[in-house]
């Protein structure tokens, strides 16, 4: 059942990154970046949901498969992996440490917490490596900011979505 949920889960963030670039085109400001972007907050969700491991492969499978259907430059698109998944894990790090205990699904002050939190870490994950790597992946010195605020539109929507949820079905009984 757990295996599943991975490729499930993997198979959904692939699929709701092409959504969204569909979806949200209007809003891009370049080709990594947009001001609406979903796929943050599955990150998060997958984490929250599966557990720190199996929700980390989650992502990691759904990068691969983006990196296959996109055929990005291998090293790039191996670090973006690596950024998409370290920036969920270093919020939940930063929470437990900060607040003292683990994340409460129910409360919405958690989730926007968590979420701004693992916004900044994205954000800053992701431009340090395409400066690094890559620095014409970053167009505009204010990239940084419309990736965070990308990422935070992506990640409030969900989060709004998961507390609906949880309120009106209660918690799901499948984390890891």
């Amino acid at each position: 059942m757990n295996l599943v949920l991975v490729i499930g889960f993997a198979g959904l963030f692939a699929l709701t990154h092409v959504a969204n670039a569909w979806l949200f085109h209007s809003f891009e400001i370049s080709a990594h970046v947009g001001l609406v972007y979903m796929p943050a907050f599955l990150r998060l969700f997958n984490v929250l949901v599966l557990g720190p491991i199996k929700g980390s492969l989650a992502t990691f499978l759904g990068g691969v498969i983006l990196l296959l259907h996109f055929n990005d430059e291998p090293l790039l698109g191996a670090l973006n992996i690596v950024c998409s998944l370290s920036g969920p894990l270093l919020a939940l790090s930063f929470f437990r440490s900060y607040v003292q205990r683990p994340v409460n699904l129910g409360s919405l002050r958690d989730l926007v917490l968590l979420t701004v939190v693992s916004c900044v870490f994205n954000t800053l994950l992701h431009h340090a490596v395409w400066i690094w790597i890559d620095p014409a992946q970053v167009e505009t010195p204010w990239q940084w900011l419309w990736m965070g605020l990308g990422d935070f539109a992506g990640c409030l929507i969900g989060v709004g979505l998961m507390k609906w949820a949880i309120d009106r079905f209660g918690l799901p009984h499948i984390a890891g």
